[in-house]
């Protein structure tokens, strides 16, 4: 299983935003690149500006190129906007799932609870981080795991569930509502720009 191992703030600092809402990546310093003066880069071209929006979204979501590749050509073939079929698909991924319920602090995290096999859907163990998960589907956690999540959920004071989720934090449980639109997530990207670096 191929995954990016390296340091993570660097790929925030890499394109100019903050891929995880933590305050180690969130904060101006890190966001500055390294030296005295920082890298005064020349001004991004247009090619440049479609890769950094696309890489934005790929290290938001903790994938790698080719998986990528295969969200877009899926998102392509759909109906409607493609720029919001493929964030709808990448929103719909069992690990992202996990952490918009505010059960993890990152995706990494949330990642290492499925692929560890704490995660149930629909009662069954899915260890599958890229599983789609449907409406009407329901994330339920194995017992034993339920002291380490109830400890990430105090650690994370103030996070808002996505309304497309339904949370019970008592019995640890997250119902699939509704699909995923573009203005329910909390990442700014500009999907026309990714949409067009693919043409």
């Amino acid at each position: 299983m191929a995954r990016y191992t390296g340091p993570k703030v660097r790929l925030s600092r890499r394109v100019g935003a903050p891929i995880a809402d933590i305050p180690k990546h969130t904060t101006k310093r890190e966001l500055t690149p390294a030296g005295i003066h920082g890298y005064r880069g020349r001004r991004l071209r247009d090619y440049g500006l479609r890769l950094n929006e696309k890489q934005k979204l790929r290290y938001h979501y903790s994938v790698l190129e080719k998986q990528f590749r295969k969200y877009m050509a899926e998102a392509q073939r759909g109906k409607g906007n493609t720029g919001e079929s493929l964030v709808q698909l990448l929103e719909r991924r069992l690990d992202n799932v996990v952490r918009r319920a505010g059960v993890a602090r990152t995706i990494w995290a949330a990642r290492q609870l499925v692929v560890h096999g704490h995660v149930l859907l629909n009662g069954r163990k899915t260890d599958r981080p890229s599983c789609q998960v449907r409406v009407g589907d329901v994330i339920t956690f194995k017992p034993k795991i339920h002291p380490v999540v109830r400890d990430n959920m105090e650690s994370i004071v103030g996070h808002i569930v996505p309304d497309w989720l339904d949370f019970t934090p008592s019995e640890l449980t997250v119902r699939i509502v509704s699909l995923p639109t573009t203005d329910q997530v909390p990442f700014d990207v500009n999907t026309n720009l990714i949409v067009e670096f693919y043409r």
